[in-house]
């Protein structure tokens, strides 16, 4: 990774988005109701813009965590997937999402039916990962969520040590799975 001198931060609100999308039968599972994996597409595009937008260019997802359906989606729900960058690394960043959704017919409010974490990666044009901006917490609610990720990439760290020490341990001795 190139190194480059003091990147200035930006707010939390430069790259915070909201995508909607209104649920048809096309998105619909065996249930009747919207499958889970069309909302998981339309978290990862959201938070992808709003990686991009933070990082000013390309950014991939590197993981997803933490991704909880809350209440079942239907035909006929206006979709309203919120995302905002929620900590910022050397190169990565964790991006938050809120789904949203509403009658498209009715005047009633919104109620949340998920959420989840997402991790990105900025990457240059070779692929290789790059330095992206510090987020820069704005309200009370952005400080809390910056240190909310930080305990959850801890715990990926951790999880992901765990692992590696488990699988070497097996293969020393002599285990192959």
């Amino acid at each position: 990774m190139t190194e480059q001198v003091d990147i200035p931060g930006k707010p939390t609100s430069a790259s915070r988005t909201t995508l909607s999308h209104i649920m048809t039968s096309h998105d619909t599972n065996l249930l009747g109701t919207v499958h889970g994996g069309v909302i998981m597409k339309l978290v990862d595009d959201a938070a992808g813009a709003v990686a991009g937008r933070h990082s000013g260019g390309p950014a991939v997802t590197a993981s997803m965590d933490e991704m909880a359906f809350l209440e079942p989606v239907r035909v006929g729900d206006l979709l309203h997937v919120k995302a905002q960058v929620n900590w910022t690394g050397r190169s990565s960043m964790e991006v938050g999402v809120r789904v949203m959704a509403e009658r498209w017919n009715e005047s009633t409010p919104a109620t949340q039916v998920g959420s989840a974490y997402l991790v990105f990666a900025a990457v240059d044009a070779d692929g290789r990962p790059r330095r992206v901006p510090p987020v820069v917490p704005e309200t009370e609610r952005d400080k809390r969520r910056y240190q909310e990720a930080q305990i959850r990439r801890t715990h990926r760290l951790a999880r992901r040590q765990a692992i590696k020490e488990l699988r070497e341990r097996r293969a020393a001795e002599g285990y192959t799975d």
